[in-house]
């Protein structure tokens, strides 16, 4: 757990560093009421362990937060720590506490700071946000109750997007908000204006371009790729994905846009992974695309392979063109013979 106290200095040292893997839920039992603990454990051991990535972004949009319980997310976490830190005592963990009411985040981050947490990041509220001030609240009145190195979490989702300047105006009046996942799909203005009003916050920026255009080596972005779906995309004898990584944070920017460009059929996309037809302009995390595609590379998801509502169920046809891709890419099966699946992985 990083303290308050210490969290500018631990984001200035580089505490935020590698690739974030962002996990989902499995569900089980009828409609799903019940979690498969066994193959959520296996999903951190293949994260860990086989793709040996080094950050875990816990009881987010993949996990589904709004569909959970306070003691559901709780569980999550203390099993991801758990069996992560077995693999890799040095792993980062990203603990994701939010929700609707402020004392229900106090209950959820007080949790993850007791229970192997290094940062909470927030979510902008998604009701009743009263502006930038209403959010600069919120984080105040968290803050003034844990003690741990927090972030924000800004995305179309949440249904107020913070601008670069309230973003500023929360980290300077809160000093343990350190870092800010900039979720904003459509534009990379915040980011900038953010690092120009507060240049010590760490940011992660959505738009994989900037990085290749050398914002990490101007100081703009943090190394760190703090909550993303890369465990779909490479396996554990095609750690593509992390070779490119390695390149932007080498600052061979050319070659990493040569072996972007080389390797960009391994990436399959569809705009099911942020889009729900119904609801148009609506950036999504719809749980069972990543189910879908997580379980067509080889990985357990629950016998209730869907979304718990409010969110809807994706269909026959769906299900099928999102198979489609991942075989195309041919990363159908991947896991299938990955120490977590077989359960040959060995802990530190």
């Amino acid at each position: 757990m990083v303290a308050a106290r210490d969290a500018q200095q631990w984001v200035k040292d580089g505490g935020l560093h590698g690739i974030g893997d962002s996990l989902f839920t499995p569900f089980c039992g009828k409609d799903g009421d019940e979690i498969d603990w066994n193959s959520y454990r296996t999903l951190v051991r293949y994260c860990i362990g086989d793709l040996g990535h080094n950050m875990l972004w816990l009881t987010s949009g993949c996990a589904e937060w709004w569909a959970l319980t306070l003691d559901e997310r709780k569980r999550l976490l203390e099993v991801a720590v758990a069996e992560a830190r077995a693999i890799n005592p040095a792993v980062v963990i990203q603990a994701c506490t939010t929700a609707e009411c402020a004392k229900d985040v106090v209950d959820l981050t007080l949790h993850a700071q007791e229970n192997g947490a290094d940062i909470a990041f927030i979510q902008t509220p998604t009701m009743e946000v009263h502006g930038g001030e209403g959010v600069k609240r919120f984080f105040q009145y968290v803050a003034d109750r844990t003690d741990i190195a927090l972030g924000m979490f800004n995305s179309n989702s949440s249904g107020y997007v913070m601008t670069g300047e309230e973003m500023a105006a929360v980290h300077h009046a809160v000093p343990a908000v350190v870092a800010v996942k900039e979720g904003v799909m459509d534009s990379t203005v915040n980011t900038t204006v953010l690092h120009a009003l507060a240049p010590d916050i760490a940011i992660w920026e959505c738009d994989t371009l900037v990085y290749e255009a050398g914002w990490l080596q101007q100081g703009i972005v943090c190394s760190g790729q703090l909550g993303n779906i890369a465990w779909l995309y490479e396996s554990a004898d095609n750690k593509w994905f992390s070779a490119y990584w390695q390149l932007i944070w080498d600052g061979k920017l050319d070659e990493a846009r040569a072996h972007r460009g080389a390797n960009v059929g391994g990436m399959p996309l569809s705009p099911k992974f942020g889009e729900y037809p119904g609801r148009p302009g609506y950036l999504t995390h719809w749980g069972e695309v990543v189910k879908v595609a997580a379980s067509t590379i080889g990985l357990p998801v629950g016998d209730y392979p869907y979304s718990r509502p409010p969110q809807a169920l994706l269909g026959e046809a769906g299900r099928k063109e999102i198979a489609d891709l991942f075989e195309a890419a041919g990363l159908a099966g991947v896991a299938l013979k990955s120490s977590a699946v077989t359960g040959t992985l060995e802990h530190a």
